[in-house]
Protein backbone atom coordinates (compact mmCIF):
# COMPACT_ATOMS: atom_id res chain seq x y z
CA UNK A 1 0.00 0.00 0.00
CA UNK A 2 1.21 3.49 -0.90
CA UNK A 3 -0.20 6.37 1.17
CA UNK A 4 1.46 9.30 -0.67
CA UNK A 5 3.38 10.03 -3.86
CA UNK A 6 6.62 10.21 -1.89
CA UNK A 7 5.94 6.91 -0.15
CA UNK A 8 7.38 3.57 -1.30
CA UNK A 9 6.26 0.02 -0.69
CA UNK A 10 7.53 -2.32 2.00
CA UNK A 11 9.15 -5.68 1.28
CA UNK A 12 7.93 -8.13 3.93
CA UNK A 13 9.61 -11.36 4.89
CA UNK A 14 7.57 -14.39 5.85
CA UNK A 15 9.31 -16.74 8.27
CA UNK A 16 8.42 -20.12 9.70
CA UNK A 17 9.09 -23.86 9.48
CA UNK A 18 9.11 -25.55 6.05
CA UNK A 19 5.84 -26.73 4.59
CA UNK A 20 3.36 -24.49 6.40
CA UNK A 21 2.32 -22.29 3.46
CA UNK A 22 4.65 -19.28 3.41
CA UNK A 23 4.89 -19.22 -0.38
CA UNK A 24 1.18 -19.92 -0.68
CA UNK A 25 0.44 -16.88 1.49
CA UNK A 26 2.60 -14.69 -0.75
CA UNK A 27 0.88 -16.06 -3.85
CA UNK A 28 -2.53 -15.33 -2.32
CA UNK A 29 -1.46 -11.74 -1.63
CA UNK A 30 -0.48 -11.30 -5.29
CA UNK A 31 -3.85 -12.68 -6.38
CA UNK A 32 -5.63 -10.34 -3.96
CA UNK A 33 -3.79 -7.41 -5.54
CA UNK A 34 -4.62 -8.72 -9.02
CA UNK A 35 -0.98 -8.59 -10.12
CA UNK A 36 1.26 -10.91 -12.09
CA UNK A 37 3.23 -13.29 -9.91
CA UNK A 38 6.87 -14.26 -10.43
CA UNK A 39 8.73 -16.69 -8.18
CA UNK A 40 12.51 -16.95 -7.90
CA UNK A 41 13.80 -20.03 -6.06
CA UNK A 42 16.87 -19.01 -4.08
CA UNK A 43 19.69 -21.49 -3.50
CA UNK A 44 23.11 -21.49 -1.91
CA UNK A 45 24.79 -21.09 -5.31
CA UNK A 46 22.57 -18.26 -6.55
CA UNK A 47 24.79 -15.59 -8.13
CA UNK A 48 24.01 -11.86 -8.54
CA UNK A 49 23.63 -12.34 -12.30
CA UNK A 50 21.12 -15.15 -11.65
CA UNK A 51 19.03 -12.67 -9.67
CA UNK A 52 19.23 -9.96 -12.32
CA UNK A 53 20.29 -10.59 -15.93
CA UNK A 54 21.99 -13.70 -17.30
CA UNK A 55 24.01 -13.73 -20.54
CA UNK A 56 23.06 -16.63 -22.83
CA UNK A 57 24.74 -17.72 -26.06
CA UNK A 58 22.15 -17.42 -28.85
CA UNK A 59 21.91 -19.58 -31.98
CA UNK A 60 23.58 -16.92 -34.12
CA UNK A 61 26.63 -16.96 -31.88
CA UNK A 62 25.72 -13.64 -30.31
CA UNK A 63 25.11 -13.10 -26.63
CA UNK A 64 21.51 -12.62 -25.53
CA UNK A 65 20.59 -11.22 -22.13
CA UNK A 66 17.72 -12.88 -20.26
CA UNK A 67 15.96 -11.13 -17.42
CA UNK A 68 15.31 -13.08 -14.24
CA UNK A 69 11.81 -13.44 -12.75
CA UNK A 70 12.74 -10.63 -10.35
CA UNK A 71 13.74 -8.18 -13.08
CA UNK A 72 10.74 -9.21 -15.18
CA UNK A 73 8.45 -8.35 -12.26
CA UNK A 74 10.26 -5.01 -11.85
CA UNK A 75 9.66 -4.11 -15.50
CA UNK A 76 6.07 -5.37 -15.73
CA UNK A 77 4.92 -4.08 -12.35
CA UNK A 78 4.28 -7.51 -10.89
CA UNK A 79 4.94 -9.27 -7.61
CA UNK A 80 8.14 -11.27 -7.11
CA UNK A 81 8.52 -13.84 -4.34
CA UNK A 82 12.09 -14.66 -3.41
CA UNK A 83 11.46 -18.15 -2.10
CA UNK A 84 13.74 -19.38 0.70
CA UNK A 85 15.76 -16.18 0.54
CA UNK A 86 18.05 -17.05 3.45
CA UNK A 87 19.66 -19.77 1.36
CA UNK A 88 21.45 -17.05 -0.64
CA UNK A 89 24.91 -15.72 0.18
CA UNK A 90 25.61 -12.11 1.19
CA UNK A 91 27.11 -11.37 -2.23
CA UNK A 92 23.77 -12.08 -3.90
CA UNK A 93 21.85 -10.05 -1.33
CA UNK A 94 24.17 -7.07 -1.85
CA UNK A 95 23.01 -6.73 -5.46
CA UNK A 96 19.44 -6.16 -4.20
CA UNK A 97 20.20 -3.52 -1.57
CA UNK A 98 19.23 -0.50 -3.74
CA UNK A 99 16.04 -2.24 -4.87
CA UNK A 100 14.83 -2.81 -1.33
CA UNK A 101 15.10 0.80 -0.16
CA UNK A 102 13.94 4.17 -1.52
CA UNK A 103 16.19 3.95 -4.60
CA UNK A 104 14.15 1.13 -6.17
CA UNK A 105 16.61 0.04 -8.84
CA UNK A 106 19.20 -2.65 -9.59
CA UNK A 107 22.47 -2.47 -11.49
CA UNK A 108 23.50 -5.34 -13.74
CA UNK A 109 27.27 -5.44 -14.14
CA UNK A 110 26.98 -8.20 -16.74
CA UNK A 111 24.62 -6.23 -19.01
CA UNK A 112 25.94 -2.79 -18.03
CA UNK A 113 22.48 -1.36 -17.35
CA UNK A 114 20.52 0.15 -14.50
CA UNK A 115 16.90 -0.98 -14.20
CA UNK A 116 14.34 1.01 -12.25
CA UNK A 117 11.37 -0.73 -10.70
CA UNK A 118 7.82 -0.07 -11.89
CA UNK A 119 5.77 1.85 -9.29
CA UNK A 120 3.50 -1.18 -8.88
CA UNK A 121 6.38 -3.62 -8.32
CA UNK A 122 6.24 -5.51 -5.04
CA UNK A 123 8.72 -7.94 -3.50
CA UNK A 124 8.29 -10.51 -0.76
CA UNK A 125 10.80 -12.94 0.75
CA UNK A 126 10.09 -16.27 2.41
CA UNK A 127 12.58 -17.76 4.87
CA UNK A 128 12.74 -21.20 6.43
CA UNK A 129 13.92 -21.71 9.97
CA UNK A 130 16.42 -24.55 9.65
CA UNK A 131 20.15 -25.22 9.86
CA UNK A 132 20.77 -25.32 6.11
CA UNK A 133 20.50 -21.55 5.65
CA UNK A 134 22.80 -18.52 5.65
CA UNK A 135 22.60 -15.68 8.13
CA UNK A 136 21.11 -12.74 6.27
CA UNK A 137 23.18 -9.56 6.87
CA UNK A 138 21.63 -6.89 9.08
CA UNK A 139 21.63 -4.21 6.38
CA UNK A 140 19.37 -6.49 4.31
CA UNK A 141 17.14 -7.53 7.21
CA UNK A 142 16.52 -3.86 7.98
CA UNK A 143 15.11 -3.54 4.44
CA UNK A 144 12.91 -6.65 4.67
CA UNK A 145 10.10 -5.35 6.84
CA UNK A 146 7.67 -6.14 8.31
CA UNK A 147 8.34 -9.67 9.54
CA UNK A 148 5.37 -12.03 9.31
CA UNK A 149 5.84 -15.16 11.42
CA UNK A 150 3.74 -18.21 10.55
CA UNK A 151 3.17 -21.02 13.03
CA UNK A 152 1.80 -24.51 12.65
CA UNK A 153 -1.98 -24.41 12.11
CA UNK A 154 -4.54 -25.31 14.72
CA UNK A 155 -6.41 -28.59 14.47
CA UNK A 156 -9.45 -27.17 12.69
CA UNK A 157 -7.34 -25.23 10.20
CA UNK A 158 -5.04 -28.19 9.54
CA UNK A 159 -8.02 -30.39 8.76
CA UNK A 160 -9.36 -27.76 6.37
CA UNK A 161 -5.98 -27.58 4.60
CA UNK A 162 -5.81 -31.35 4.10
CA UNK A 163 -9.43 -31.52 2.97
CA UNK A 164 -8.86 -28.69 0.48
CA UNK A 165 -5.93 -30.50 -1.15
CA UNK A 166 -7.44 -34.00 -0.90
CA UNK A 167 -11.24 -33.66 -0.99
CA UNK A 168 -11.55 -37.33 -1.98
CA UNK A 169 -9.77 -38.62 1.15
CA UNK A 170 -11.96 -40.52 3.68
CA UNK A 171 -12.79 -38.57 6.83
CA UNK A 172 -11.22 -41.18 9.11
CA UNK A 173 -7.86 -40.96 7.31
CA UNK A 174 -7.99 -37.17 7.40
CA UNK A 175 -8.69 -37.27 11.13
CA UNK A 176 -5.88 -39.78 11.72
CA UNK A 177 -3.41 -37.54 9.89
CA UNK A 178 -4.48 -34.40 11.73
CA UNK A 179 -4.14 -36.14 15.11
CA UNK A 180 -0.62 -37.21 14.17
CA UNK A 181 0.37 -33.70 13.06
CA UNK A 182 -1.11 -32.04 16.14
CA UNK A 183 0.80 -34.41 18.43
CA UNK A 184 3.98 -33.65 16.49
CA UNK A 185 3.40 -29.90 16.90
CA UNK A 186 2.97 -30.31 20.67
CA UNK A 187 6.27 -32.21 20.85
CA UNK A 188 8.12 -29.53 18.81
CA UNK A 189 8.65 -31.89 15.89
CA UNK A 190 8.53 -29.99 12.61
CA UNK A 191 6.16 -32.20 10.65
CA UNK A 192 4.05 -29.91 8.49
CA UNK A 193 0.74 -29.98 6.61
CA UNK A 194 2.81 -30.72 3.49
CA UNK A 195 3.99 -33.93 5.18
CA UNK A 196 0.39 -34.79 5.99
CA UNK A 197 -0.63 -34.34 2.36
CA UNK A 198 2.16 -36.67 1.21
CA UNK A 199 1.20 -39.30 3.81
CA UNK A 200 -2.41 -39.29 2.64
CA UNK A 201 -1.44 -39.38 -1.02
CA UNK A 202 0.75 -42.43 -0.49
CA UNK A 203 -1.85 -44.24 1.63
CA UNK A 204 -4.67 -43.59 -0.83
CA UNK A 205 -2.57 -44.80 -3.76
CA UNK A 206 -1.69 -47.99 -1.88
CA UNK A 207 -5.36 -48.67 -1.21
CA UNK A 208 -6.26 -47.94 -4.84
CA UNK A 209 -3.71 -50.44 -6.18
CA UNK A 210 -5.97 -53.34 -5.23
CA UNK A 211 -9.35 -52.37 -3.76
CA UNK A 212 -10.08 -56.05 -3.00
CA UNK A 213 -6.91 -56.51 -0.94
CA UNK A 214 -7.56 -56.93 2.80
CA UNK A 215 -5.06 -54.16 3.64
CA UNK A 216 -6.91 -51.91 6.07
CA UNK A 217 -6.88 -48.14 5.98
CA UNK A 218 -4.98 -48.00 9.27
CA UNK A 219 -2.29 -50.34 7.96
CA UNK A 220 -2.00 -48.39 4.72
CA UNK A 221 -1.71 -45.15 6.69
CA UNK A 222 1.03 -46.53 8.97
CA UNK A 223 2.93 -47.82 5.96
CA UNK A 224 2.63 -44.40 4.35
CA UNK A 225 3.86 -42.74 7.54
CA UNK A 226 6.98 -44.90 7.63
CA UNK A 227 7.71 -44.49 3.92
CA UNK A 228 7.22 -40.71 3.88
CA UNK A 229 8.72 -39.66 7.22
CA UNK A 230 10.78 -42.70 8.23
CA UNK A 231 10.33 -45.37 10.89
CA UNK A 232 11.15 -42.88 13.66
CA UNK A 233 7.84 -41.12 13.02
CA UNK A 234 5.96 -44.22 14.23
CA UNK A 235 6.87 -43.28 17.82
CA UNK A 236 6.76 -39.51 18.17
CA UNK A 237 7.45 -39.37 21.91
CA UNK A 238 10.66 -41.40 21.62
CA UNK A 239 11.74 -39.32 18.63
CA UNK A 240 11.13 -36.08 20.53
CA UNK A 241 13.10 -37.37 23.53
CA UNK A 242 16.08 -38.36 21.37
CA UNK A 243 16.11 -34.96 19.70
CA UNK A 244 16.01 -33.14 23.03
CA UNK A 245 18.94 -35.23 24.24
CA UNK A 246 20.87 -34.54 21.04
CA UNK A 247 20.33 -30.80 21.54
CA UNK A 248 21.39 -31.03 25.18
CA UNK A 249 18.00 -30.08 26.58
CA UNK A 250 17.57 -33.38 28.39
CA UNK A 251 20.16 -35.74 29.93
CA UNK A 252 20.31 -39.32 28.64
CA UNK A 253 18.37 -41.89 30.72
CA UNK A 254 20.28 -43.57 33.57
CA UNK A 255 20.63 -47.33 33.73
CA UNK A 256 21.24 -49.45 36.83
CA UNK A 257 25.04 -49.05 36.74
CA UNK A 258 24.80 -45.25 36.54
CA UNK A 259 23.08 -45.13 39.92
CA UNK A 260 26.10 -46.55 41.77
CA UNK A 261 29.05 -45.68 39.53
CA UNK A 262 30.08 -42.64 37.52
CA UNK A 263 30.51 -42.90 33.78
CA UNK A 264 34.33 -42.90 34.16
CA UNK A 265 34.45 -45.39 37.02
CA UNK A 266 36.44 -48.56 36.23
CA UNK A 267 33.79 -50.49 38.18
CA UNK A 268 30.96 -49.37 35.88
CA UNK A 269 29.50 -52.54 34.31
CA UNK A 270 29.05 -50.84 30.92
CA UNK A 271 32.51 -49.26 30.81
CA UNK A 272 34.48 -50.08 27.65
CA UNK A 273 37.99 -51.26 28.55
Amino acid sequence: MIVAEEDFSLSPRIIGPPGIGKTTLAMAAARERNQELFIFQCTSDTRPEDLLITPVLAESGKIAYHASPLVTAMIRGGVCVLDEGNRMSEKSWASLAPLLDHRRYVESIVAGVTIEAHPDFRCCVTMNEDASTYEVPDYILSRLQPTLALEFPKKKDELAILRYHLPFAPDEMLALTVEFLQEAHELDLEYSPRDGIHILQYALKRLAQDPEHPLSRDEAWREALAKVLGDDALDLKSLAQRRRQALGDEPPPLDFGDIFFGGDSPLHPDRDD
